[in-house]
């Protein structure tokens, strides 16, 4: 056997070994010893194999995979620019994360110094976006390489699961020729592992229990639940009557104190000034809303945060306290505080809902809402990171059973077809994703899956307003900036979606009315996508409608 065939062998063993159960593997020369090792492994049973021919797509879907089954997933890819096509789902998984093993072949030293072709600087490629990095040496036949490869794999997969907190994690291997297997088994070592499929390096965790709240005191106090929330934040807020406002409304709350009208609530500076919190406790990241940035901004509001690991988040810089799980009881309870929060929200729902009936379908918010009414129990909801995620906040109804991903780590639009469709195949029932038509077509190349792979169950719905729609929401899209709006921000692009799903081979349908909508969202397997066409002239006067609509129902 050839090193380069037994070093691949070895680490696709020790990879399952390590809890990783699908791969996504990018086609290159360079990997080939990957690919083969990956293939049979898959044949065998013991994991599950998806290939991509775009890095980048190839890193969304493993990101997207990851995220739903909470395990490390494992993407491979050749060298060069094929590594560098990665970074995109690298850094986004390293800022929500999302426990990825990226293994990049690379071309040995002595080939590097030759300036061979597909040849790049990459070591250490990622910076510091990754939680571990190593390269293995090159592979030798001499005893002692089965036991070195099998424990810098067990370093990875430990650094990427991480003692509080998960990310990606890199390895690149440099491989020698031959690189395809060259047909002995021979061995001067034993290749194998642990016996019983145990890993060959057991990691223990003798940290200290998990941190929990000491300053948690307000009888007036808030749970705020941004990006990667916390389980349990609904719980706790039912013990102790804190209102629960989240970044993405009612969905995927639950409980008597989930306010799903919460980022309207903190819109209204008069509302907020008489119902002002003592005490925030953010729970994961806020990344959305300004209204949230300046609540948690505000001197007179004391910001507790629940969040694992070290590198916390900290608007404002003002955070007073970080733990790692709840646990501290409040004073007593203030029914009435929680019971105004309660009652507002109410009067808020009713006039938001009535006011959106009245406008013109559709409209980004009507379709969230129409989609979020409709979606099977137990669905899967990947938001693009514009305007879909806003939508959903500010006008779907409370879902508790509905699970939301949202790729939010650094809030771009990369990947997010690919996202959502590993995202949904980790998910295993129902799925949706409501993305706009910039986000869609960015990742265009995600719709790109060969005949033998494992298709989604999956409907992406794309609004589609032929462009740039959230910068008509932005100080961009104020009236004197309306001569460059629309080249260098509106950006209009006239493709036909419908042609380019038919090229993929993706069924495409295009609503216009409410009632088609309705039907064209009903639950059905596979892949398909559904198009709403609409005008991005409307979205700034339909916002500013129904916060109108709030601020006369609460304040007259």
């Amino acid at each position: 056997m050839n090193p380069s065939t037994a070093q691949a062998a070895v680490i696709v063993d020790e990879l399952v070994r390590n809890g990783v159960h699908h791969v996504v593997l990018a086609p290159g020369s360079r990997n080939a010893p990957l690919a083969f090792a990956v293939h049979r492994a898959a044949q065998e049973g013991q994991l599950e194999l998806h290939v991509r021919i775009d890095e980048r797509s190839a890193g969304f879907l493993a990101l997207g995979l990851a995220a739903r089954t909470h395990r490390p997933v494992a993407v491979a890819c050749t060298s060069g620019t094929a590594a560098t096509n990665l970074h995109p789902a690298v850094s986004e998984a390293y800022h929500s994360g999302i426990p990825l093993v990226v293994l990049t072949a690379d071309r040995p030293p002595e080939l590097r110094a030759a300036g061979a072709n597909q040849t790049i600087d990459q070591h250490r490629l990622f910076g510091t976006e990754v939680r571990f990095f190593d390269e293995l040496a090159v592979a030798e036949q001499r005893p002692g390489q089965n036991s070195y490869w099998r424990s810098q794999v067990c370093r990875a997969c430990a650094a990427a699961l991480g003692r509080a907190r998960s990310g990606p994690v890199h390895l690149n291997l440099p491989f020698r020729e031959p690189l395809v297997p060259t047909g002995d088994d021979e061995w001067c070592e034993p290749l194998t592992g642990r016996p019983g499929g145990a890993r060959w390096t057991e990691v223990t965790d003798y940290s200290r229990e998990p941190s929990s709240l000491a300053r948690a005191r307000a009888r007036r106090g808030m749970v705020l639940v941004g990006d990667g929330g916390i389980d349990g934040a609904s719980a706790w807020a039912e013990r102790y009557g804190w209102p629960v406002l989240a970044e993405t409304g009612g969905v995927g709350l639950s409980g008597t104190t989930a306010i799903s009208t919460g980022m309207w609530l903190l819109n209204l500076p008069e509302f907020l000034r008489a119902h002002k919190p003592e005490q925030v406790l953010c729970v994961g990241r806020p990344t959305v809303f300004r209204q949230v940035q300046r609540l948690l901004a505000d001197p007179e509001v004391e910001v507790l945060l629940a969040h694992p690991g070290e590198d916390w988040p900290a608007p404002a810089h003002n955070v007073r306290e970080v733990a790692e799980s709840f646990g501290a009881s409040p004073g007593p309870l203030d029914a009435d505080w929680l019971t105004a929060w309660q009652h507002a929200d109410q009067k808020a729902s009713t006039a938001l809902h009535a006011a959106l009936d009245l406008e013109r379908w559709p409209s980004g918010p009507a379709v969230a809402r129409d989609l979020v009414d409709t979606m099977p129990e137990d669905s899967l909801l990947v938001l693009g990171s514009s305007n879909p995620t806003r939508d959903v906040a500010l006008a779907a109804r409370q879902r508790p059973d509905v699970v939301v991903h949202r790729n939010r780590g650094v809030a771009g639009i990369d990947g997010m077809v690919s996202t959502a469709i590993g995202a949904a195949l980790g998910h295993g029932k129902p799925a949706y994703a409501l993305l706009g038509d910039l986000t869609f077509l960015h990742d265009s190349n995600g719709l790109l899956i060969g005949p033998q792979e494992k298709r989604p169950d999956l409907t992406v719905v794309v609004l589609n307003d032929n462009g740039g729609g959230i910068f008509s929401l932005l100080e961009q899209g104020n009236p004197e900036y309306q001569d460059s709006f629309e080249r260098v921000f509106g950006t209009p692009h006239d493709t036909d979606i419908s042609k380019l799903c038919a090229a993929h081979g993706v069924q495409h349908t295009v609503v216009r009315q409410r009632s088609e909508f309705i039907r064209a969202i009903q639950w059905q397997p596979g892949l398909r996508v559904v198009e709403i066409r609409t005008d991005r002239e409307d979205l700034r006067p339909v916002h500013d409608r129904l916060l109108a609509a709030v601020r006369a129902a609460l304040l007259g």
